[in-house]
């Protein structure tokens, strides 16, 4: 915000979120967090409903919620699904109907999932099960069909939501990397516990942004060997012509010139 860039707090996931439990200065997104994420949150992704200015938001510990434009504690809008517990809802993003289309990385159930929330009915589906770690999901242009990362195999998948090729998933690209969220982009990076086991066997590992059009082109590609910008990316957005990189190593936001096609 501004020109001097400042920050403050818009919303938060939950009322048990306190300063002294919960906001750790420098140490806010580092290892120790993880102690207290139950009772503080940890919220994944979110976006904004740009017809009514909504805040979506999918939290690993509390599900889908949403906050209204001005911000504040948010509401919760789906915690289970088919009677089971949404463990670990990733990312998130919003079809022309309404319709919030998240991920759920469930490793105490072995079912991550493609889910779907649909406002009016107040009700959560399956849309596709059987998936390896879901992370990153991102509606094309027209909404017809969507894309998500499967961390753990290393791909990138499409599934149509639309039309004569109406599901499965299919895979559009084996990816070099650990591929996490991602918006327009496809970022991959390591998980921390693949990390520090590269480290220990002297392995090189570093951060890449691919750049992929509808039609499964890959039309860009930025490394960063040296881990001179970010480390361990989590998220990248374009926008007024920069790329807004988020992480969970570091306790800033990184920006570059957009040089993406």
């Amino acid at each position: 915000m501004g020109e001097d860039g400042s920050w403050e707090t818009f919303a938060l996931v939950t009322k048990n979120w306190s300063e002294k439990v919960c906001a750790k200065g420098v140490d806010s997104t580092m290892s120790k967090q993880w102690k207290v994420e139950p009772h503080c949150g940890r919220p994944l992704g979110q976006r904004f409903d740009k017809n009514t200015g909504d805040l979506y938001i999918v939290d690993a510990y509390y599900g889908l919620l949403i906050v209204g434009p001005e911000g504040g504690i948010a509401t919760p809008l789906a915690t289970h699904v088919e009677g089971k517990p949404i463990f670990f809802a990733n990312d998130l993003d919003i079809h022309k109907n309404g319709s919030i289309l998240f991920t759920d990385t469930s490793k105490r159930y072995n079912e991550c999932r493609l889910l779907r929330y649909d406002p009016p009915t107040r009700t959560t589906h399956v849309i596709s099960d059987g998936l390896a770690f879901p992370n990153g999901v991102e509606l094309s242009k027209d909404r017809s069909f969507l894309l998500l990362t499967e961390t753990t195999n290393c791909r990138l998948m499409k599934y149509w939501l639309e039309g004569p090729k109406r599901g499965p998933v299919k895979l559009i690209a084996k990816l070099p990397g650990f591929p996490d969220n991602w918006i327009r982009s496809v970022y991959f990076r390591p998980p921390i516990w693949m990390w520090h086991l590269a480290r220990v066997l002297g392995m090189r590992m570093y951060t890449v942004v691919s750049l992929f059009s509808e039609k499964e082109e890959v039309l860009d590609v930025l490394e960063d060997k040296q881990g001179k910008v970010m480390k361990l990316v989590s998220e990248v957005r374009e926008a007024k012509g920069k790329l807004w990189i988020g992480t969970v190593a570091h306790n800033h936001i990184a920006t570059l010139p957009c040089p993406l096609k």
